[in-house]
């Protein structure tokens, strides 16, 4: 297969204890060996060092200045700026007595403080345990007495969130840093504890006039303990270690060298998606190692837009709801923008796609196009964008389809794990038939398919479909205090990821399916509940849906989020007045959507019984507020059971 090579042959399975096993793959780019990091490049320390040293005035973190309210240029400090300050912290957390290998917790949205503390603990080989709340109520606390967390920094709005987490977490917490400032009520309320607790100005001369060495750090200790959400139960802590992110920076440079794309000093990455999730992280991480600029947004996703015009970003990632709501607001644009300029778009999208599609560079298909038509888009996103990355969850193919088109940059979409620090995947820039994939193996890792016999799925088939499993350095070390769970999913060096990938004729992987996503309806037909809701995905009038049945019944049935505009212009095609949530009430629209998801069912050769019978509109988005979502917008199964139970009841009983 294109873009790979075969390390070593398939395995078929021996009876019930092991499935088949396809052929090992790995990067086409990797065919002399998995590329080495740079020489004195033995952790995350080493990481941000190095590139102090070589780009001491570079530009390293910025943030908006508001001045009387309003929001002004970037302003910025450079990378020996920030190791002035790194030294500092580290100083302070050392004079706090915590040692190497001791937990610091850091709670708040993205800022140049988050990086600073990060840093801190870094260069002290101290554990840096990210705390957030939207693993659900009581997560702070969960995570800062099972990681022993002994100091924590906290934006200045979530240290009542922590004060919260009192007097439990007290066992463990002896010291507290607000990135801002400190209320008197707040210093009683902890000094009431026996803690300590300061304000960042104050922190920073704790450790004045002290010395500490800094430790020796290997490659196999730990840097970060990252918490994952799951779909159900406590979060785990994985275990990162330096080496893990070091492979991963090697494998993604020499990728990016291999496409032409390499990262510059000169590139600016604005800093929106939290720290405390492994994607950013290690994008950050990138980013510091080539001496690049990251700038913070202010933390409100409706302000993005415009932080991203005062920044100018040369390399934009994303998860797909920012992709999508960007979609959706460039469809609004243009169909109140009157039928000539719809057509001017039309025959313009038309054109550029079709030079694409003949193998043509994005920037070369239709110039005249990108400079009177689509240009406004790269406008939109701070005008210096040339590389466009989504991750976290699957990018809807029409959405990316539509971006590789009218965005003037690359677009390209990667896949990987908290357990796999990130990337394991990644579509490659300029190559259309990858549309709908996740790509290749980034150069760094070893991939097979292990079949689910019990699913259908075999990995040794013409069109080879399996479990994704990976092996290689990216891989985590563990899941701290389970051991059981490691075992579990870590099996020979094999990471098994419970995704169901199927293997594209030109070496780049598709996710079909969630291994767990599984389940029996009453005449004994197993339903891949991922899968049918990927199919659904297809239709333009939906934002999003959730697929239901169990084995008490013989049929499925669906919450739909419908896409505004697209209902409204229905209803008004159809004469049918309401405002949206009206609209979701009416029998005729849910009529409506049900026939268009009949409509991608009968395209896409559903079965039967994999359509939809009945459908709950909700005009309100799944999310993390009412706690559906995962903090990767992964769809929490089990408390959509418990949220949607009377739509669900009420669903059943319409179709008897």
């Amino acid at each position: 297969m294109k873009h790979l090579i075969e390390v070593e042959k398939e395995r078929v399975g021996e009876g019930e204890g092991r499935p088949s096993r396809g052929p090992v793959y790995r990067s086409a780019f990797a065919k002399d060996g998995f590329p080495p990091p740079a020489p004195g490049l033995d952790s995350c320390w080493d990481v941000f060092r190095i590139s102090v040293e070589k780009y001491p005035g570079n530009k390293m973190l910025g943030r908006r200045e508001t001045i009387n309210g309003k929001a002004g240029d970037y302003s910025w400090l450079t990378y020996k700026e920030v190791y002035d300050l790194v030294v500092k912290v580290g100083l302070s957390i050392r004079a706090c007595g915590v040692e190497k290998g001791g937990r610091c917790g850091i709670y708040g949205i993205n800022c140049p403080e988050w990086m600073i503390s990060m840093q801190a603990c870094n260069a002290h080989g101290i554990y840096c345990v990210p705390l957030y709340d939207t693993l659900g109520a009581g997560a702070v606390e969960f995570i800062i007495s099972h990681a022993e967390v002994s100091i924590a920094f906290a934006e200045e709005k979530k240290i009542p969130e922590v004060l919260k987490t009192l007097p439990k977490a007290r066992e463990y917490l002896k010291t507290l840093v607000s990135f801002g400032k400190v209320t008197p009520e707040q210093r009683e309320e902890v000094e009431k504890f026996g803690m300590a607790i300061f304000s960042w100005e104050e922190f920073l001369k704790v450790g004045e006039n002290k010395q500490f060495d800094l430790p020796v750090k290997k490659k196999t200790d730990i840097c970060t303990i990252m918490y994952t959400s799951g779909t159900t139960g406590d979060p785990k802590g994985v275990l990162i270690s330096n080496n893990s992110i070091i492979t991963l920076i090697t494998g993604v440079k020499q990728l990016l060298q291999n496409v032409n794309e390499e990262l510059v000093s000169m590139d600016v990455y604005m800093s929106y998606l939290p720290l405390a999730h492994i994607f950013d992280r290690v994008l950050e991480e990138l980013f510091i190692h080539h001496g690049a600029s990251i700038g913070f947004w202010r933390g409100d996703v409706k302000l993005l837009v415009e932080d991203m015009g005062a920044l100018k970003p040369t390399i934009f990632c994303a998860v797909p709801r920012v992709l999508d709501r960007i979609y959706s607001g460039l469809m609004e644009k243009l169909s109140s923008g009157g039928f000539l300029k719809q057509k001017l778009f039309g025959v313009a999208y038309s054109y550029k796609q079709y030079n694409m599609k003949k193998g043509h560079k994005h920037w070369e298909a239709a110039p005249i196009c990108d400079k009177i038509v689509f240009s406004k888009v790269k406008q939109g996103l701070g005008g210096k964008v040339r590389l466009i990355l989504s991750g976290a969850a699957p990018l809807a193919a029409h959405i990316e389809a539509f971006l590789r088109v009218v965005a003037c940059a690359h677009v390209v979409q990667g896949y990987g794990l908290t357990e796999t620090c990130a990337g394991t995947f990644v579509s490659l820039p300029n190559d259309v038939s990858m549309l709908g994939t996740v790509g290749p193996p980034v150069p760094n890792v070893d991939v097979c398919l292990e079949s689910v016999p019990e699913m259908g799925y075999d990995a040794l088939a013409t069109k080879p479909r399996g479990e994704i499993c990976v092996r290689g350095d990216t891989l985590f070390s563990g899941y701290y205090k389970r051991e059981d769970l490691t075992e579990e999913v870590l099996v020979d060096g094999w990471f098994h990821t419970g995704d169901v990938g199927e293997w594209q004729e030109n070496g780049t992987m598709k996710i079909i399916d969630r291994k767990k996503n599984i389940f029996k309806l009453s005449q004994g037909e197993y339903v891949a509940v991922e899968n049918l809701e990927n199919v659904y995905g297809l239709v333009p009038d939906i934002d999003s849906i959730w697929v239901y049945g169990n084995s008490f019944e013989s049929f499925l049935v669906a919450v739909v989020n419908p896409n505004k505009q697209a209902l409204e212009s229905w209803a008004e095609e159809n004469g049918i007045s309401g405002d949206f949530a009206s609209l979701c009430e009416n029998p005729k629209a849910k009529e409506y959507i049900i026939g268009q998801l009949n409509k991608v069912a009968k395209e896409s050769k559903l079965k039967g019984f994999e359509f939809i019978k009945q459908v709950h509109l909700d005009p309100v988005p799944f999310d993390m507020d009412r706690d559906l979502l995962t903090p990767t917008y992964k769809k929490k199964r089990p408390q959509l059971v418990k949220y949607y139970k009377g739509a669900i009841d009420n669903m059943y009983k319409s179709v008897k």
